[in-house]
């Protein structure tokens, strides 16, 4: 990977964006990244919401919150110096708190601001070409706010893709074609490869008509990008979080692990076809 695009050898960076909230967006990133280390890959998320949602979900107490994703994006820290262990093994993340707030007013006249991210990826490339292969990186994971924001921008700007969680709900394609376009604008301005490496459907109940019928709408608009693995709506997956585990920790066995653990192997290979091409 090239410095331009904003990585370190070898790495991918997916951010995980919808503009519209309660999508799946943070859970969907933490429960990826454990699957994606439970099959061998080391992963960083980035946890770029003020609400730090993230962060918690992988048992992150604000109190050993020391380095934040605010202290990456305003140059007070390093990605390395800022990234934490989980539970999971080669699962990392950098936290977040409700600094990030402050962010944007605090870059305002820095006209480097929406890049803030990518320069920190590029110092995490220097940094890491002296390590061993077994310790870099090979996923960042970057949790967006549901907003387009400073924050988004910078996640974006960096990016080689984009993966977006769409819930199988009534609202479900408000805003899709908004987010489109937005990626858009963002490849022909900040990011010229950015790209949509995949839409995953969330919160799917497969006994009703209402989320096979938006399943079959987002695939008609997204085509092939939509991954065949559906996230079932699943009571153990919602009650993870709040005991500070990944569901693979908290429920191995139930139907909302295995759909991540079935959703990380289409998107490795998804990977391997990127890479081949």
């Amino acid at each position: 990977m090239t410095a331009d695009r904003g990585g370190s050898q070898g790495l991918r960076v997916l951010a995980v964006a919808n503009q519209k909230g309660g999508v799946g967006k943070t859970t969907t990133t933490i429960n990826l990244g454990t699957a994606l280390a439970a099959i061998g890959e080391r992963v960083l998320i980035m946890d770029l919401d003020p609400q730090g949602n993230a962060s918690t979900g992988l048992g992150i107490v604000p109190e050993n919150r020391q380095r934040t994703s605010y202290d990456v994006l305003a140059g007070s820290a390093t990605l390395a110096e800022s990234a934490l262990p989980t539970a999971v093994p080669g699962l990392y993340v950098i936290p977040a708190n409700s600094d990030l707030v402050g962010l944007e007013s605090d870059l305002m006249n820095d006209q480097n601001r929406a890049f803030r991210l990518r320069d920190a990826l590029m110092r995490l490339d220097a940094e890491s070409r002296s390590w061993p292969a077994d310790k870099r990186f090979a996923y960042m994971l970057i949790d967006c706010p549901p907003s387009l924001n400073l924050l988004t921008l910078n996640a974006m700007s960096s990016a080689h893709a984009v993966l977006v969680p769409v819930q199988c709900e009534f609202f479900a394609l408000e805003g899709i074609s908004q987010l489109k376009e937005t990626i858009d604008q963002i490849r022909g301005t900040l990011n010229p490869r950015l790209e949509i490496q995949g839409v995953v459907l969330t919160m799917h109940d497969a006994r009703t008509h209402l989320s096979r019928e938006v399943a079959d709408n987002v695939r008609a608009f997204f085509g092939p990008k939509v991954y065949e693995t559906m996230i079932p709506r699943n009571t153990r997956v919602a009650e993870a979080p709040s005991h500070g585990k990944p569901i693979l920790l908290y429920d191995y066995d139930c139907a909302g692990s295995q759909a991540y653990i079935r959703l990380a192997t289409e998107i490795i290979e998804r990977e391997r076809r990127y890479k081949a091409a």
